[in-house]
């Protein structure tokens, strides 16, 4: 991504001072690409610093951690105040935090970039999520939005605000990304497992959703995928492929957070959870001979490939309200003031979660009364009721016919447990209290109270600990 990026930067009009620890593949981007634009070859980071204007602009694209660190340690020395260091990778937010309170002492500014769109979007335009100071933003900005993609003529590229605003908007975009693939991958199985449609049908069938409501990049690349055959055995492409998924950590990350937060996020983790379980390769195979399913015989509806794509749009639909919902709770706990209509412009173009939808959720939150949650918006909350039926039966199909299919039902308990009266909190209020003398509240009177279980079992009022 950083070769691609300096490309895109050449071929906007920049001229572009290259390096690497590897001169050998400094030398190998200017002989493959020099007609890109206009490049300067540099041996040292000294030399690197030495041939930018100023104020200086450094783009660090290095694996996320020590090695970060490592490069911006040997950078600073070299810069003057007012410089920008700009990491475009995938930090973590609270890394991109302490990073910038630690430059801003040496009156330097440190941007965490976030990129979206892969190596094909960094060459032609991603989507770009920036943090750090408004300041930098002056200088970073117009350069960073020529380079972006484009959505009916705007730039995907905002500044999103300051420390690691950038980088942590970035990290909730990866982990909608999980939830939507995780999906994904569940309408793949539960059409091919209880309806019998093999991949190069499936193929075709998510074209045609791609022409509807859940158009979007992930549904196009999935139809693609499942109509590719592979060359060697003349088998589908997805049958030959190892069952267990990779990842680089930001599911985790944003997870982590959610819980941090004390934002509900489960579809996004059960997402990352699946990827887990697909990569515990030797329990499942042993599993396989020794666990039952008592899986149940299932009479499936003539219009069964209709409620897989309700289903669908329903739970993506759920992964946006969850992460727009984890945007609020950090812009709360760290300052920031997230437009979150702006942050869905920027996902219109470029990124790998770019969706038709994304139109609908910038008007949800441009309007003058913004939704609690993006589930309550009039014109989704009319959607999603539309696709309830549709979705229980899915995910009961699913279950009977012992397919999991984690983020469809999480996705429908998370609606139902946005709905529901009451929850069964109250009993785990009261087991808190009983065991650990946590207290409760009332619902017929203010204040927090405590049942005294040890002794004669009549409630005081107490101080709220909970």
């Amino acid at each position: 991504m950083g070769a691609n990026l300096a490309r895109n930067l050449a071929r906007n009009g920049y001229t572009v001072a290259l390096h690497n620890r590897s001169v050998e593949k400094t030398d190998a981007l200017l002989e493959k690409h020099s007609g890109d634009g206009d490049f300067v070859r540099t041996e040292s980071l000294k030399e690197l610093v030495d041939s930018l204007e100023k104020p200086r602009r450094v783009l660090i694209m290095v694996k996320a951690g020590g090695p970060v660190d490592s490069v911006i340690d040997q950078l600073v020395p070299l810069l003057e105040a007012g410089d920008i260091v700009i990491d475009g990778g995938n930090s973590h937010y609270e890394d991109t935090r302490r990073r910038e309170a630690a430059l801003a002492e040496k009156d330097l500014h440190f941007v965490g970039v976030g990129v979206s769109g892969g190596e094909e979007g960094a060459l032609l335009g991603p989507s770009i999520m920036p943090g750090g100071s408004k300041e930098s933003y002056a200088s970073l900005g117009p350069m960073l939005e020529k380079i972006s993609a484009k959505y009916d003529g705007q730039p995907c590229c905002r500044w999103i605000g300051t420390d690691g605003a950038g980088h942590f908007v970035k990290m909730v975009h990866n982990g909608i990304e999980y939830a939507d693939m995780q999906v994904i991958g569940e309408a793949f199985d539960v059409l091919r497992t209880a309806a019998g449609i093999e991949p190069a049908e499936q193929a075709k069938i998510f074209t045609e959703w791609n022409a509807g409501t859940l158009s979007s990049f992930l549904i196009e690349i999935t139809a693609e995928v499942l109509g590719h055959t592979d060359k060697r055995t003349g088998k589908p492409f997805v049958d030959v492929v190892v069952d267990s998924a990779g990842q680089k950590g930001t599911g985790r990350w944003t997870v982590v957070s959610a819980l941090e937060l004390g934002s509900p996020t489960s579809g996004i983790a059960e997402s990352v959870f699946a990827r887990g379980l697909s990569s515990q390769r030797e329990q499942r195979a042993q599993a396989q001979d020794i666990l039952q399913g008592h899986e149940a015989s299932v009479d499936l509806p003539a219009d069964f490939v209709e409620d897989v794509r309700l289903a669908l749009y329903a739970s993506k639909l759920v992964s946006y309200a969850q992460g727009i919902d984890m945007l609020t709770a950090a812009a709360g706990e760290y300052g920031w003031e997230l437009k979150l209509d702006e942050i869905a412009s920027l996902w219109r173009a470029g990124c790998i979660i770019r969706a038709e939808l994304l139109d609908d959720i910038m008007k949800a939150y441009a309007s003058g009364q913004q939704p609690a949650n993006l589930l309550l918006d009039p014109a989704f909350a009319e959607s999603i009721a539309g696709a309830v039926p549709a979705w229980r039966r899915v995910v009961a199909t699913a279950v009977q016919l012992g397919i999991p299919v984690p983020v469809f039902s999480s996705s429908l308990a998370y609606y139902d447990g946005l709905r529901r009266k009451r929850l069964p909190a109250a009993l785990t209020q009261g087991l808190r209290d009983l065991f650990g003398a946590h207290t409760y509240n009332r619902v017929d009177d203010d204040g927090t109270f405590h049942t005294l279980w040890g002794e004669d079992r009549s409630e005081i009022e107490a101080v709220d600990t909970h």
